[in-house]
């Protein structure tokens, strides 16, 4: 019975070059072995295997049935060996493996998508699973280890969460084309204190939602809010309807909706969050992590 757990891969190293050299002199050169050790190598492959695998002769050195048989499984299993490594040594590089990630409504028109473009570029390997949520949803989803990054509007602190700034995105007044406010350039938020608005409910963004009613606070009034809306495009869709008035981040003029207008609001911003569990870090949350610095630092750069 074979003792297969004398087999080391040295052995099949060894082996594959003497079979490929067909002499050991080479082979030991190409090695950087002596001779004679080289032999003993062998020898012991073939000990260990119970078969001769090289017949000698004075001047030429061949294959056996049983050594043309052993080349083909050992060099299998050093591509096999060679491939395990190499899938590891990436995998700890953060070049494979899965990397799921969350993101507040339109952030993707932010430099978030412009720093997962550059990173899906760089990492073609790896499996980027895209997910937009609510803020509320994507903490949950960190928290219970469904996600491995979100991207927030702003983050209560807690201390399961660690929170790193990725950008501050400009907040902007939304109303309808026809409205008779809509041909100011300048409009105070004051401005909008008999309006009608359409928010979204605090539970969707709860520090966010604080600043727009901050902002209204120090404008003089409570905002009058009609209609309520969870999702961004429905909030757009509505003002552009006529519903009401309100305030969104920069991001949402991207959506080029032909019946809204969008007024500045001077020095008011909303921080954009990266949140993750407190842990460790995965090799491919870093190598992300990474992108997503170098991504923000040239947008800052670039004055985008």
């Amino acid at each position: 019975m074979i003792d297969s757990a004398r087999l080391e891969l040295r052995h099949l190293r060894y082996f594959t070059v003497v079979a490929d050299e067909l002499h050991f002199g080479r082979a030991a050169a190409r090695l950087s072995l002596s001779q004679p050790s080289l032999s003993l190598q062998v020898k012991q492959l073939e000990d260990i295997l119970g078969a001769r695998l090289f017949d000698r002769h004075s001047r030429r050195v061949a294959l056996t049935d049983a050594g043309r048989v052993f080349m083909e499984s050992a060099l299998r299993m050093l591509r096999d060996v060679d491939a395990a490594v190499l899938a590891t040594q990436q995998a700890n590089e953060g070049h494979t493996g899965t990397l799921r990630l969350g993101f507040g409504p339109m952030l993707m028109l932010s430099s978030l998508g412009r720093a997962v473009q550059t990173y899906r570029a760089r990492h073609p390997s790896v499996q980027v699973d895209l997910r937009e949520l609510p803020t509320s949803e994507q903490i949950a989803a960190v928290l219970r280890g469904d996600l491995d990054v979100g991207f927030v509007r702003d983050a209560e602190p807690d201390a399961r969460l660690h929170v790193e700034p990725f950008a501050r995105e400009p907040l902007l007044i939304a109303l309808h084309r026809g409205h008779p406010l809509a041909a100011a350039k300048r409009l105070p938020v004051s401005a909008l204190a008999r309006e009608p608005w359409v928010l979204f409910p605090r539970a969707i963004a709860p520090l966010l939602h604080e600043q727009v009613m901050r902002l209204c606070r120090e404008a003089g009034f409570t905002p009058d809010v009609r209609q309520e809306s969870r999702e961004v495009y429905t909030t757009v869709g509505l003002v552009g309807a006529g519903v009401g008035v309100t305030i969104v981040p920069a991001t949402v003029q991207r959506m080029s909706w032909k019946g809204v207008v969008y007024r500045p609001i001077p020095r008011a911003s909303v921080q954009i969050s990266i949140v993750r569990a407190i842990g460790p870090v995965r090799p491919v949350v870093e190598a992300f992590l990474s992108a997503t610095h170098k991504a923000a630092a040239k947008t800052m750069k670039a004055g985008v």
